[in-house]
């Protein structure tokens, strides 16, 4: 199938696709945070790669979040709009589980926290056990909102098996995630979810039957207010 996946909930801007005849290719800005100035033209290049219009794609895949607000909004807008116009379904993943997999596929087991980076001193994380054969997850810490310290005091809770914490919260966080006895955060790679997982996990999905949902059904997964509602909130109580 023709796919494309968006990955905008953190700071990198990332497109991968695929078409029906195997070709794939993969196009990421990471560090720059200009996500409404990047994506579109990383998707122009993209599809004149592979030679593939947008009109025959078959699905579109976008990471909801949780992340940056901005980018969160600029990706799913981005998706929504694509798909509407072209009358396609969409994928919606999330970025925690796109992290996840992307451990997994980087050969690890056992443990694995994926960590993104929440601003404001906290971070999104889920924590779950990947079986040997590298498809059972068991989730043991539900996605969540976290202040880094507290986070620590989860995973030392656990006892001491072994976690190895990955994404740019884990990579930022390392000192404090670090001191928890058997936690390693991964510092040399998956600082953000990859768009090739993300697409890889859409097909996935389409293979094993799951269709792709109506665009107005996908929302950002924001799991925190906005910047702007919490400052005028404290506002008010002041």
């Amino acid at each position: 199938m023709n796919i494309v996946a968006i990955e905008t909930a953190t700071e990198a801007v990332g497109v991968a696709l695929c078409t029906e005849d195997g070709v794939r290719a993969e196009v990421t800005v990471a560090g720059r945070r200009r996500h409404v100035e990047s994506l579109a033209p990383a998707m122009e290049h993209l599809f004149d790669q592979v030679g593939l219009k947008a009109a025959d794609l078959n699905a579109v895949a976008v990471d909801v979040g949780p992340g940056l607000f901005t980018g969160l909004r600029v990706g799913v807008s981005a998706a929504k709009g694509l798909a509407q116009a072209l009358g396609l379904g969409v994928i919606g993943l999330t970025s925690l589980e796109i992290l996840t997999r992307a451990a997994v596929q980087a050969g690890h087991r056992g443990l694995v926290l994926a960590v993104v980076d929440a601003r404001r001193a906290e971070v999104f994380a889920a924590l779950c056990d990947v079986h040997a054969d590298g498809k059972t997850t068991v989730e043991v810490v539900a996605p969540g909102l976290f202040a880094p310290a507290d986070l620590a005091r989860v995973l030392g809770e656990l006892g001491p098996p072994a976690v190895l914490a990955v994404g740019g919260g884990a990579q930022r966080y390392a000192e404090v995630l670090g001191q928890v006895p058997g936690v390693t955060p991964v510092m040399d790679g998956l600082s953000f979810p990859p768009p090739s997982t993300l697409l890889n996990m859409a097909l996935e999905n389409l293979l094993e039957g799951i269709s792709p949902v109506d665009p107005r059904h996908v929302v950002p997964l924001y799991m925190r207010e906005a910047d702007a509602r919490s400052n005028f909130a404290q506002i008010r109580r002041a």
